[in-house]
C-alpha cells in the first residue's frame, strides 16, 4: 500500500488511470478495488483493518485475518495431490511448465475459503459483472493443465470479477481452488509471482511493477524459515528480472518495485501473517519513495 502511494507521489499520475491494470494473488485484490474507484487513501485505511469512511467501500471493514483463515493452512480432507490431471501435463511435457506449477499439483488440496474476499469485491462490484474499468486484468492457473489465464484481457474466459480474485488468491495447499465455468483455478502465482511479461503485446509505454516477492537488497536473517524464504525470493527476483528484460527490449519503459531489507524485517518469513500488516504499512510508507526514485537510476540504465 505504502507503495502505491508512494508511486502517485513520485510520478504524479493516479494509479485507477493506467491503461492495463494487472493483478496476481493478493494483487488482484488490490486491481479489483482499484478499478472499481476506490482510491489509494480509502485502500490504506481498508488495509490497515480501519473502517473505510468513504468512496465505493464507505461503511466497510475488512479483516484479513478472519477473511484469510489465518497465518496457517488448515488440515486437508485429503494427503493426495491436489491435481493428478496436471501431473499428467507436467509429464507429458517436461521442462515446459515453471516448477512451482509443477509442485503445486502435488500439494493435498486446500480447505480454507475465499469467500470473505469473494464479498469485498461484490460490494462495489454488480454480482457477475466485471469492473467498470476495462483494463483490469486478474491471472490465475488452469489446475488441470498449467496454462496462465488473464482474466479480464480481451480473449480470455468470461468470469464475474469477484470468481476471477478468488481464483487469482487460490494459494495451492492453502485455500480450495475455484471453479469457473467447469475449469479449476488456482492462484496465478504458481506461473509468475510477476505476471510482467502478459502485458508484452498490450502496447504499453511505461509498466510500474509493484511485486512483493521480489527484492533487489535483502537483509540477512538468522532464522531457518526466514533464510529459506530469502532463498526463494531470490529465484522469483530472478524471474521477474528476464520477465522485464523481455519488455524492456520492446522499447518499454520498466520500474519494479518490491521490498527492502527494512521491509522483509517487518514482514517476517510467513507473508500470511496479517498481524503483521500495520508494521508492514508503516514501513512501506517510509521507504517506498525513495526505492521509486532507485528504480527511476535502473529504467534509465535500460
Amino acid at each position: 500500500m505504502g507503495a502505491l502511494a508512494a508511486l502517485e507521489e513520485q510520478y504524479g499520475f493516479v494509479v485507477a488511470e493506467a491503461d492495463v491494470i494487472v493483478g496476481t494473488s493478493a494483487g488482484s485484490v488490490l486491481a479489483a478495488l482499484i478499478g472499481g474507484g476506490v482510491r489509494v487513501p480509502q485502500l490504506r485505511q481498508s488495509y490497515a483493518g480501519d473502517m473505510v469512511t468513504d468512496g465505493p467501500l464507505a461503511g466497510y471493514a475488512f479483516n484479513a485475518e478472519s477473511a484469510t483463515g489465518g497465518k496457517r493452512p488448515g488440515m486437508p480432507r485429503l494427503l493426495g495431490p491436489g491435481s493428478p490431471r496436471l501431473i499428467g501435463t507436467s509429464l507429458r511435457n517436461l521442462r515446459q511448465l515453471p516448477p512451482t506449477a509443477v509442485l503445486s499439483a502435488f500439494m493435498p488440496e486446500g480447505t480454507r475459503s475465499l469467500d470473505r474476499v469473494g464479498h469485498l469485491i461484490d460490494a462495489f462490484t454488480p454480482m457477475g459483472e466485471w469492473s467498470p474499468h476495462r483494463g483490469i486484468w486478474v491471472v490465475a492457473m488452469d489446475y488441470e493443465d498449467g496454462r496462465r489465464i488473464v482474466f479480464g484481457r480481451p480473449g480470455a474466459p468470461v468470469a464475474p470479477l469477484a470468481s476471477a480474485v478468488m481464483a487469482s488468491c487460490a494459494i495451492p495447499g492453502w485455500f480450495q481452488p475455484v471453479v469457473i465455468n467447469g475449469h479449476t483455478y488456482v492462484d496465478g502465482g504458481a506461473v509468475s509471482a510477476t505476471s510482467i511479461d502478459v502485458v508484452a503485446h498490450a502496447g504499453l509505454d511505461e509498466v510500474y511493477v509493484i511485486a512483493p516477492m521480489v527484492s533487489f537488497a535483502m537483509d540477512r536473517p538468522t532464522g531457518v524459515a526466514a533464510r529459506l524464504e530469502r532463498r526463494w525470493r531470490a529465484e522469483v527476483t530472478k524471474t521477474a528480472r528476464a520477465e522485464a528484460a523481455v519488455l524492456r527490449a520492446a522499447g518499454v519503459t520498466v520500474r519494479m518495485l518490491g521490498p527492502g531489507p527494512e521491509d522483509l524485517a517487518a514482514i517476517g518469513a510467513n507473508l500470511m501473517d496479517s498481524t503483521r500488516r500495520q508494521h508492514v504499512l508503516e514501513t512501506s510508507l517510509r521507504t517506498s519513495l525513495a526505492a521509486w526514485q532507485a528504480s527511476d537510476a535502473v529504467a534509465a540504465a535500460g
